[in-house]
């Protein structure tokens, strides 16, 4: 297990996010969001990754979370496991209406199904949250059956990882912020306890984190700040152009990471990122867990092999932060404005909300 420190801010600090990413105000809800500039209205263009975007207001004891399945379908054991953990947060839990659903064998309904239960999650205004039951694959077929006026009419906190980046892409596009984080299958682990699912509740709730890590032997100087977007590899590169590619801006601080992929495949993926563009317009690069990669190919690790398509960029890299598919999987803000600096002492990551 890396090691790591974190520290955390016991309220969010208000800094200047006008002077580097566009002016923002209170929403006045009452509710601790933060507004900004939102996007162009049209699903074929959206939001430019650099856009800020809507933080959604923090939750409160007693507010509903929609636990939903938009790609592979989720045991109905582990979804009322989940709901428990969430009751013992405090917080509500709502099922959607077709979660428990097969079709084909693996997904969690056909797309249609898939798409209404995040519809009627992000549409109803007493839903404060929503936390995908579990990834996989499908949430792909979602991209013609949504749009931004879906994400942006009731702007809550949607958190998932893996399969889920296709969702963050769409979210942030649209001008709302998302949590990369521990979805439901992941909360039972443990009962909703460990450092993961804790820290998950707590930004929730308005405790947003700062992060400080140790050094890692691939880490490439340098400091920059720009829009959080990325999220799983092989997840991101198929909707390269898409409207759910928040890469499509510039001024962005690029987050990867990946699970049981060989070392060609990443390579291959990499390469999507390079050819189209993405690596010149990132600003800054954080590699998380790349669990259980086969070593096919003569690096010393999948970080190595990364960097060599990132060096000589001018841009800072930090390898090694805990998030993904490893034990730990510490949340990240998506389409939040994020500082990274990166120092032959360590890494940090903060939020500028």
């Amino acid at each position: 297990m890396k090691k790591y420190l974190i520290a955390l801010c016991g309220a969010l600090v208000l800094l200047a996010a006008a002077a580097l990413l566009g002016s923002c105000s209170g929403s006045g809800n009452g509710r601790g969001s933060v507004h900004c500039d939102g996007g162009s209205g049209h699903r074929s263009s959206g939001a430019p990754a650099e856009a800020a975007c809507t933080a959604p207001g923090f939750l409160v004891p007693g507010d509903k979370i929609a636990l939903v399945s938009t790609s592979f379908t989720a045991i109905p054991e582990f979804v009322d496991s989940a709901a428990a953990v969430i009751r013992s947060w405090g917080f509500q839990p709502v099922v959607g209406p077709n979660v428990g659903k097969t079709f084909h064998g693996a997904y969690a309904g056909t797309p249609a199904q898939r798409a209404a239960d995040l519809k009627w999650a992000l549409g109803d205004p007493s839903i404060k949250a929503i936390i995908c039951n579990r990834g996989g694959y499908g949430a792909i077929h979602l991209l013609d059956l949504l749009d931004e006026s879906d994400f942006r009419s009731n702007p809550k906190w949607l958190v998932g990882y893996s399969d889920v980046t296709t969702l963050h892409g769409m979210s942030v596009r649209s001008g709302v912020m998302s949590i990369h984080g521990a979805m439901g299958v992941s909360l039972v682990r443990h009962g909703g306890t460990d450092s993961t699912a804790v820290m998950l509740r707590e930004l929730l709730m308005g405790k947003v984190p700062e992060y400080q890590l140790e050094p890692h032997p691939d880490n490439i100087p340098g400091s920059a700040t720009g829009v959080l977007v990325g999220g799983n590899l092989l997840t991101l590169t198929p909707v390269l152009g898409t409207w759910a590619d928040a890469t499509a801006g510039e001024d962005f601080i690029l987050f990867l990471e990946e699970i049981e992929e060989n070392y060609s495949h990443i390579d291959r993926q990499m390469n999507a990122l390079l050819l189209s563009g993405v690596l010149d317009r990132c600003k800054g690069v954080i590699l998380g867990e790349f669990t259980d990669c086969e070593a096919n190919m003569e690096y010393d690790s999948v970080e190595q092999m990364l960097c060599t398509y990132l060096k000589g960029r001018g841009i800072p890299v930090c390898c090694g932060f805990p998030a993904g598919h490893g034990e730990v999987n510490l949340p990240l803000v998506m389409g939040a404005p994020v500082s990274l600096k990166v120092t032959p002492e360590g890494s940090e990551v903060k939020f500028i909300l």
